[in-house]
C-alpha cells in the first residue's frame, strides 16, 4: 500500500501507541501531524525522525486536547501546512486509578475530555475536508475497557465506551461518504500509559509490581502477552486501505482473547 499524498493526523502520538501509528502511517509515504506532551527536545526528536527516516514532512502540534478551540485549530493548521487531512487517528489518553467514592471531580473531566471529547472535536473538524475530498479514514484507539468493565477506572471504562458509540454514529452518518469509521480496541500494550498505572494499582489494591502485572494486567487475556504497538499499527494501516473499504462502524479487539471469555 501507499499513502503518499495523503496526511494524517495523529492524536497523543509523542510516544506509545500513538508514535508508532505515525510512524507506520509516515513509513508508508503520508505526511503526519503528532501532536501530545512530552519533553520538548524528545518531541523534537521523534518529529525528526519521522522526516529523515520516511522522507515525509512531520509537524508537531502542542494543541491541548481539553480545548475543543484548540482541536480544531489543529486540524484546520495541518489543512493549511499540507491540504488535507485524510487520516485523523484518535488516539490520545490518560489514565487514573481510584475507587468512585474517591475519585477526584477534576480527574474524571480530564479524562472524559482527552480520552473520548477530543475525539469528537477532532472528528468534528477534519469532515468537511474529507467530505469534499471523498474520501477519509477516521480510526480511534479504543479499548478493550469499550466492551467490558475493570474496577477502579471508571472514567476510562465510561470514555472508552463513549468512543465505540460515537465510532458506530459517525459510520453511519458517512456510510455514503467514502469514509469509514472504526476503532480499535487492543488489550494491554506495553506502553508509558501502562507502565504508569501500576503504581497507582499497587496502591489501590495492595499488590506488589509483579502481582499487578500477572494478576490484573495479564490475567484477562488468555494469551498472557501484552499487545505490541506494532501490532495496532499494522491493523491501523490495513484499515486505511481499499481492501479495508468495506469495514466500517466496527470496534476491532486486538486483546489476545480478553473479551472473548
Amino acid at each position: 500500500m501507499t499513502l503518499k499524498s495523503k496526511t494524517a493526523l495523529v492524536t497523543g502520538s509523542t510516544s506509545g501507541i500513538g508514535l508508532g501509528v505515525a510512524r507506520a502511517l509516515a513509513r508508508e509515504g503520508a505526511d503526519v501531524v503528532i501532536n501530545g506532551f512530552g519533553e520538548a527536545g524528545a518531541i523534537e526528536a521523534a518529529r525528526a525522525a519521522i522526516e529523515s527516516e520516511f522522507g515525509v514532512r512531520a509537524h508537531y502540534s502542542a494543541s491541548d486536547m481539553t480545548k475543543p478551540a484548540e482541536i480544531a485549530g489543529m486540524v484546520r493548521e495541518a489543512e493549511e501546512r499540507f491540504g488535507a487531512v485524510d487520516v485523523l487517528v484518535n488516539n490520545a489518553g490518560i489514565q487514573f486509578v481510584s475507587a468512585i467514592e474517591a475519585f477526584p471531580g477534576d480527574k474524571w473531566e480530564q479524562i472524559i475530555a482527552i480520552n473520548l471529547s477530543s475525539a469528537f472535536y477532532a472528528m468534528q473538524a477534519a469532515i468537511p475536508g474529507m467530505k469534499r475530498r471523498g474520501w477519509g479514514r477516521i480510526i480511534s484507539t479504543a479499548s478493550a475497557h469499550s466492551l467490558v468493565a475493570s474496577p477502579y477506572k471508571s472514567a476510562y471504562v465510561a470514555a472508552k465506551h463513549g468512543i465505540a458509540g460515537l465510532t458506530k454514529t459517525a459510520a453511519l452518518e458517512l456510510a455514503t461518504d467514502r469514509i469509514t469509521v472504526n476503532c480499535i480496541s487492543p488489550g494491554y500494550v506495553w506502553t508509558p500509559l501502562v507502565e504508569a498505572q501500576i503504581p497507582d494499582t499497587m496502591r489501590a489494591r495492595g499488590l506488589t509490581k509483579e502481582q499487578v502485572i500477572d494478576d490484573v494486567l495479564l490475567k484477562a487475556q488468555p494469551t498472557k502477552a501484552f499487545v505490541t504497538v506494532d501490532q495496532v499499527a499494522a491493523l491501523v494501516l490495513f484499515l486505511c486501505t481499499d481492501a479495508a473499504s468495506q469495514i466500517t462502524g466496527a470496534n476491532l479487539s486486538m486483546d489476545g482473547g480478553w473479551t472473548a471469555q
